[in-house]
């Protein structure tokens, strides 16, 4: 609860210090007027991924206004698939883009393109899920801790015993797998927590449904959930149709999450609710134009994630729509500041 809260605090924090410092952050001028930034983005089947798109439209749509970059448009790939999405990024290459945004459906497997588009001069920024290319920025989050930080959660609720379901997100994507490393790693800590069975929800409701109702015949009393994000009404659901006692879910940030907590909470349920924010794309788009523009940052940046907790519930709820999540555009300031620390 404690390594919750101290997200929370930081997240307050690093937003006051954007009002306070931007003004100081190094933002290269140098003109990239000429230049064409793309956005190749593995999958956009649930909320998460379609807020993230609409993200990019909104701030690259303004830069190209404003003639900071003369094109930013997006291209997706079906459900995740590898193959596509290397012929989409060849195809990139070829078309003369100066600098590729990267939504990675494998850390590795996308490799061999990457290098090929950093030979070529293109400036080549992984994001959200992130690759292994040297040669490629990455722009993340902190996934370990934002899975060990649910099991602390979890320990502190429970006092370091019970019965656990993990809910992961999409396979082979490295923002599943670090997220998952950061529960199992955390578990050490707890002899008297056990995952009894994990499932792939695939970052959707309707999916971690399905697959939470398929599993649940199977299993003991469960007395936890971790998930990743835009699954965890979903979990709900499929506890609720099979007539079995509400466990503490970790939730994700959609609007659907917050609003069933918040109908929840009035019968005394408690959670907590963290996520990556959609719109941090926008900050991987200003990597790659500073990138283009001169700028020297390192390989590695990490954005902060956003945290909810009962005493803020209300307030980020009134702030979505349905079909929403907790979000934070950046601009060109704001992005500069995360990748100079300050």
């Amino acid at each position: 609860m404690r390594k919750l809260s101290y997200i929370a605090s930081a997240v307050a924090l690093m937003s006051l210090a954007f009002a306070t410092t931007g003004a100081h952050a190094q933002v290269s001028q140098t003109s990239t007027a000429t230049k064409k930034i793309a956005l190749s983005n593995n999958y956009a089947g649930n909320a998460w991924r379609q807020t993230m798109i609409k993200d990019w439209q909104t701030v690259t749509n303004e830069a190209v206004a404003q003639k900071r970059v003369a094109a930013a448009p997006t291209f997706t790939t079906a459900e995740n698939q590898v193959t596509e999405q290397a012929q989409q990024i060849q195809n990139l290459i070829l078309q003369g883009y100066s600098a590729i945004v990267v939504d990675a459906a494998s850390p590795t497997a996308l490799n061999g393109v990457i290098k090929q588009a950093c030979v070529a001069g293109i400036v080549v920024v992984s994001y959200d899920g992130i690759v292994t290319e040297p040669c490629a920025y990455r722009v993340s989050f902190d996934f370990h801790a934002w899975g060990a930080n649910q099991v602390d959660y979890l320990a502190k609720r429970l006092n370091g015993k019970g019965t656990l379901l993990e809910v992961r997100g999409l396979a082979g994507v490295s923002v599943d797998e670090a997220i998952h490393q950061g529960i199992v790693d955390e578990l050490k800590k707890y002899p008297g927590m056990k995952i009894v069975a994990s499932v792939n929800g695939n970052w959707t409701q309707t999916v971690a449904q399905k697959a939470v109702a398929g599993v649940l015949p199977t299993l003991p009393k469960i007395d936890g959930v971790t998930t990743q994000g835009d699954d965890g009404f979903g979990t709900a659901q499929a506890f609720k149709a099979a007539g079995r006692p509400t466990p503490i879910i970790v939730l994700g940030n959609r609007y659907d999450e917050l609003n069933w907590w918040k109908n929840q909470a009035g019968a005394g349920y408690e959670t907590t609710s963290v996520s990556n924010p959609p719109g941090a794309v926008t900050a991987a788009f200003w990597v790659a134009q500073q990138a283009l523009a001169g700028k020297k940052m390192p390989k590695d940046i990490q954005v902060p994630l956003v945290s909810v907790t009962r005493e803020t519930l209300d307030a980020e709820l009134a702030k979505l729509k349905p079909g929403g999540v907790s979000d934070k555009l950046y601009t060109v300031d704001e992005a500069v500041a995360v990748v100079d620390k300050k």
